[in-house]
């Protein structure tokens, strides 16, 4: 009996010592996650903006309910963002063409008058990776900006010159829905192409993209537009927010094809955290949920739900006014999906990181970004707007990336990009 009570009373002892140590390893795992989220430049290469946000008495400055705003970046230790100039598809008319011009100009003056007129203090314009590392080390937060697609060029190529001296870095050539310029990854839906593959207007584009310096954006043309947009760069591409289509069946991410194809012309592909390009099986069973909750909380509101569907045939006033509502409902469901138990486990960084280990083993830790489509319909368990990004790093830490392998997901992969896309320019015009 005293023998029994001694051994019991060691093995209670082991147990106390090995959860301790357990616990301590987590803390250590933590306090080194935290100092490397601190030390590497972390860059997000795709978050949506609404120009309603960038007004002298609504803006970034604030705590508004947008994914992204500077408080949210400040406390997530997000320190570079790239600001989208986004158009929809429309009819490839002279009228379509003005409309779309005068929408991404709208956009390019939005987010000059943050970093010029509302918050030069806090946050600065990049136009190269020296600018990046510059305005970084004076601690302030870092704009960038991307075309998501290349529509409201027209049919004027001087647009991508004049764009790219607005600030555009990146840009693809089409979005939901085939452009002027190439197909679009929508077309896997009906098999219907308009150019099967780039336009003679898009390989023109390709080639002016290459001249200015500009990178190539590959997340919404079809496959076989990618293709083609590799055969003619002279300078590596990007994928500014897709993730594997080996671990996620969707026509918006890459096959392993594709994959070979990036790697061997020296690209990045930036995964993306959008719920259902990542887990279809968790998306579906959660996602039900998730509009139910959405709908009593709209019909409180004495709003109407809308399906995607919908919401496409809605005039450009009518969507501003329902996605105004949908920003109200957004952080209500989030508090109310908290306290509700036995539902489906939503896709999270776990699944977002997933895809980043299978890229890595696909092409190469060389080949890997990271991108949310914060405000664009990105957002995941545990990154669900710019004040979480530590959460990603904590992630990559748990399993076993180094910094230096941190730091190239982060920002180190896409910059070298940008950079090698510089050097193709200057050649190219140090030749003609």
């Amino acid at each position: 009996m005293y023998n029994k009570t001694i051994l019991i009373s060691l093995l209670s002892l082991l147990l106390v010592i090995s959860c301790k140590s357990e616990i301590s390893k987590q803390d250590q795992l933590f306090a080194d996650a935290k100092a490397i989220h601190k030390r590497v430049i972390t860059l997000d290469t795709h978050c949506d903006i609404n120009v309603k946000n960038f007004t002298d008495s609504l803006n970034y400055t604030q705590d508004l309910d947008t994914q992204i705003t500077l408080p949210k970046m400040k406390s997530g230790g997000l320190d570079v963002a790239w600001f989208i100039v986004y158009t929809g598809q429309d009819s490839l008319t002279k009228i379509g063409f003005e409309k779309a011009y005068d929408n991404a100009m709208s956009k390019f003056n939005a987010i000059h008058k943050l970093v010029d007129d509302i918050a030069p203090k806090d946050i600065e314009l990049a136009l190269t990776s020296d600018d990046v590392r510059r305005i970084d080390a004076k601690g302030k937060k870092v704009a960038m900006i991307g075309i998501e697609n290349g529509y409201p060029i027209g049919l004027d190529i001087k647009n991508v010159e004049k764009f790219y001296k607005l600030g555009a870095r990146y840009m693809s050539l089409s979005h939901n829905g085939h452009s002027q310029l190439c197909d679009s990854n929508t077309g896997e839906r009906d098999s219907i192409w308009l150019h099967n593959g780039l336009s003679d207007m898009g390989e023109r584009v390709v080639a002016e993209m290459n001249r200015v310096g500009m990178m190539i954006d590959v997340s919404h043309p079809s496959k076989e537009s990618m293709k083609q947009m590799i055969e003619l760069s002279k300078a590596p591409i990007i994928a500014s927010h897709s993730s594997a289509r080996a671990l996620c069946n969707h026509s918006r991410n890459l096959d392993d094809e594709q994959l070979g194809w990036l790697k061997e012309n020296g690209g990045v592909v930036q995964t993306v955290a959008f719920t259902s390009y990542l887990n279809t099986e968790k998306f579906e069973k959660r996602v039900g949920y998730e509009v139910e909750v959405a709908k009593e909380i709209l019909d409180s509101m004495g709003v109407a739900w809308k399906d995607r569907a919908a919401q496409k045939l809605m005039t450009s006033a009518e969507k501003d006014e329902y996605y105004g509502h949908l920003a109200t409902m957004v952080p209500i469901r989030k508090a109310k999906l908290e306290k509700m138990k036995n539902l489906p486990p939503a896709v999270d960084v776990g699944d977002f990181v997933d895809h980043i280990d299978y890229l890595v083993k696909k092409m190469g830790i060389d080949h890997v970004g990271i991108s949310s489509d914060f405000d664009g319909g990105g957002g995941i368990g545990g990154w669900s707007d710019a004040s979480e990004t530590f959460n990603v790093t904590l992630e990559l830490v748990k399993r076993g990336y180094t910094e230096a392998q941190i730091e190239q997901l982060w920002s180190g992969n896409l910059l070298r990009v940008l950079d090698e896309c510089e050097a193709v320019a200057k050649e190219i015009q140090s030749k003609s």
